[in-house]
């Protein structure tokens, strides 16, 4: 038999993991050694090779489309299709199981499934049914509660009750909600994990038949599985050591939605017999950045254990550069992707990541300005956030009561008891008479038709409104900002969205805020509006059509959890700081600054050929300034692979002696790096930067009391002190 096809593009310890007898084995496939390789192979090994039939084989894997691509590269390899292969991933698995058991698993065989959008409905009307205010019993934390549970293993029956009246209602809620599924016949996606468990569990024919029909079982990212799917996992293959996982404890990072680090560890103490081989040879990045990231990952407690290596070369040092501030940090990278690319580089092999999404922001303005494509890839950009367009229709209503479109968005976001009849009612009186909603909502409580419960409602929403703009008036544009998402109740309403998604909401109204701070008027004024006019349409620009098509040459924007699994030449590492990353929730946990470590080193492996990672002496970020100290992480990398670089110059200085940047000189005409300036309108401040020449020269200053400004040097009228 020919099996070159299968094993000539392997390396040694690639050969090793897919050609090994059939037991439990462990692959600790370190970032960029080809751990899907291994998998495809090893199955197409198996069925080639050992014989074993196709309808035989469970590949499990976390999305769509890792599942579809492992299916292709099979039937690529072994020339022939793969239809009974069962690859898919957990809960599309789980979801075929319950169909073709749906007696079994005490389903009703029409059982709908519901999205993340649906069950958000659901919570919303069964708090409607038991008459519970959902200002206090926020539907997106509830639904984070039930989902966690059911992620455990955990039914409302299992739970005891508890003297905390809190935890009592939410168990009540749960059961209630549990209750009306069963009896809907629905089914969201954290009840077919769990209903798929419970099947095998307490069906010992369909566990007796699945068992034997799987001979072998595989699983792809095997570090990002939690509670119920290992245990789903562990009921499958139990006595059989038929289990081939593919993982690496090293990029484990989404512990935050339920990832369970410790099931690489619990592995080993479940499989007795199992065989453990690390791919450490990496195909994406240079000898330095691995090197860097080894480094980095090193100090992690507890793990496994891998030196990732390349033969491919060493590479250039990874770049260092320390900002001012965090529109230098912008600046700069934006300079060097335009370098990048007047050298001949695609836009689409850079990449900006950051830890915080309120991050986006600063990129995003210098990117428009230098009309350069960028797409937020994952997420949406910045002014397109749904918390940031709450807040400016907000806004916009208070500059403009007859503003529809933003009445309509608010009316009850947070809600406030008014109903869709009632909205509904505004509708049609303003269709009729011809009125704004505003005015139309003045006539409709006017006309004491709705309930006195519904009448009040939106007699405060109106009364809120005037409130806003009478205390916004006089304000500082960023008071006034800040003052509308205190007071709207938006804050508070992603408060209690106890998920990463409500904390994040919460810190892009605060960076809103920093927006408006930092908003100069004087440069996009435009002859007859006010700044706070002129901010909104500043925002309403920054919106729609900027963002480049999918198909575009475009720089793209990310998170650092949002570019796992990819790769970029080019990547920058941004807000290298303490508090930002690691993030400040994380610093005095051992666990989740571990967890921030493996973040960093993901981050820093999805660079093939150049690493940039930034850092700012001073940061308003969620609208504080801060200056903080660089990251813990920065200080882990050996400064021989680390070389530090200026706009226009590059210097070699050991990363463990990072100071604050001195402000060095540059004499240009009147002004000078670090000199001390002031300004009839915003005091006085300090020369950062200096660029262009004649009309078009501009400064910029950090001045006391606003912060950083850019200002045309022809319009500034600046006195030095």
């Amino acid at each position: 038999m020919n099996v070159t096809s299968i094993i000539e593009s392997l390396n040694d310890a690639q050969r090793q993991a897919v050609t090994a007898p059939s037991q439990a084995m462990l692959v600790l496939a370190g970032a960029g050694s080809g751990k899907t390789r291994v998998l495809v192979h090893r199955i197409a090994w198996q069925i080639q090779v050992e014989g074993v039939e196709a309808h035989s084989i469970l590949a499990v894997t976390f999305t769509n489309k890792a599942a579809k691509e492992m299916r292709v590269r099979i039937e690529t390899l072994l020339k022939v299709p793969t239809h009974s292969l069962w690859i898919g991933t957990f809960h599309g698995i789980a979801h075929r199981l319950l169909r073709r058991h749906a007696k079994q698993a005490k389903l009703p065989e029409t059982f709908q499934v519901m999205d993340s959008g649906d069950q958000l409905r659901v919570i919303k009307r069964l708090l409607n049914t038991l008459n519970l205010d959902d200002s206090k019993w926020p539907p997106r934390e509830l639904q984070w509660f039930i989902n966690a549970q059911k992620d455990e293993g955990i039914r409302a029956r299992h739970m005891l009750e508890s003297p905390d009246l809190h935890h009592r209602q939410m168990l009540t809620i749960y059961r209630a909600y549990e209750e009306l599924c069963d009896r809907s016949g629905l089914v969201d996606f954290a009840e077919l994990l769990l209903r798929g468990h419970e099947l095998l569990r307490d069906n010992q024919d369909v566990l007796d038949f699945y068992q034997q029909r799987f001979r072998q079982v595989h699983v792809d990212e095997f570090q990002d599985t939690n509670t119920i799917q290992y245990a789903w996992l562990r009921l499958l293959t139990d006595g059989k050591d038929n289990l081939f996982v593919v993982g690496d404890d090293d990029q484990s990072i989404y512990g935050w939605r339920g990832a369970k680090i410790e099931n690489i560890y619990s592995f080993q103490k479940h499989y007795p017999n199992h065989q453990v081989i690390k791919l450490e040879q990496n195909y994406r990045s240079t000898g330095t950045i691995l090197k860097a990231a080894n480094q980095i990952i090193s100090n992690n407690s507890g793990r496994m254990g891998k030196e990732l290596w390349t033969d491919a070369g060493e590479g250039d040092p990874c770049s260092l550069y320390a900002a001012f501030n965090e529109q230098d940090e912008a600046y700069f990278v934006v300079e060097r992707i335009r370098s990048w690319v007047n050298e001949g580089g695609l836009r689409s092999d850079a990449a900006i990541l950051y830890r915080s999404n309120a991050q986006s922001r600063q990129f995003e303005e210098k990117l428009m300005a230098t009309a350069t494509p960028y797409r937020v890839y994952g997420g949406l950009r910045f002014f397109d956030r749904a918390e940031i367009k709450n807040a400016l229709a907000y806004l916009r209503l208070i500059a403009n009561r007859n503003d529809d479109a933003s009445f309509e968005r608010v009316i009850n976001t947070p809600t406030r008891g008014i109903g869709a009849k009632a909205i509904d009612d505004i509708r049609i009186i303003a269709r009729d008479q011809s009125l704004s909603l505003w005015a139309s909502a003045i006539v409709l409580i006017n006309q004491r038709t709705m309930s006195a419960r519904a009448t009040n409602a939106l007699i405060g929403f109106l009364e809120l409104i005037k409130g806003l703009a009478t205390q916004a008036d006089g304000l500082e544009l960023y008071e006034k900002v800040k003052l509308v998402v205190e007071k709207s109740g938006l804050t508070e309403l992603y408060q209690k969205e106890k998920m990463e998604k409500g904390e994040e909401k919460v810190e892009n109204l605060e960076e809103l805020v920093n927006a408006a701070r930092l908003f100069d008027f004087d440069q996009e004024n435009e002859e007859g509006m006010g700044e706070l006019d002129m901010f909104l349409t500043h925002a309403a620009l920054e919106s729609g059509d900027s963002q480049a098509d999918d198909f575009e040459d475009c720089v793209q924007l990310m998170t650092i959890h949002s570019a796992k699994g990819l790769e970029f030449k080019l990547v920058f590492l941004v807000g290298m700081e303490e508090n930002l990353f690691p993030s400040q929730q994380s610093v005095d946990d051992v666990s989740r600054l571990e967890e921030e470590r493996r973040l960093c080193y993901v981050g820093m492996t999805r660079a093939m050929q150049q690493l940039y990672l930034s850092y700012a002496e001073s940061r308003r970020l969620y609208g504080r300034e801060s200056y903080p100290r660089p990251s813990r992480f920065l200080r882990e990398i050996p400064s021989e692979l680390i070389q530090e670089v200026r706009m226009r110059a590059t210097v070699s200085r050991p990363v463990t002696a990072i100071q604050p940047k001195p402000a060095y000189l540059k004499t240009t005409g009147t002004y000078k790096l670090g000199q001390s300036v002031s300004h009839v309108k915003f005091g006085e401040g300090v020369v950062l930067q200096i660029e262009g020449s004649g009309a078009q020269e501009r400064v910029q200053i950090n001045f006391k009391q606003v912060g950083v400004k850019w200002l045309m040097l022809a319009f500034a009228k600046l006195d030095v002190l």
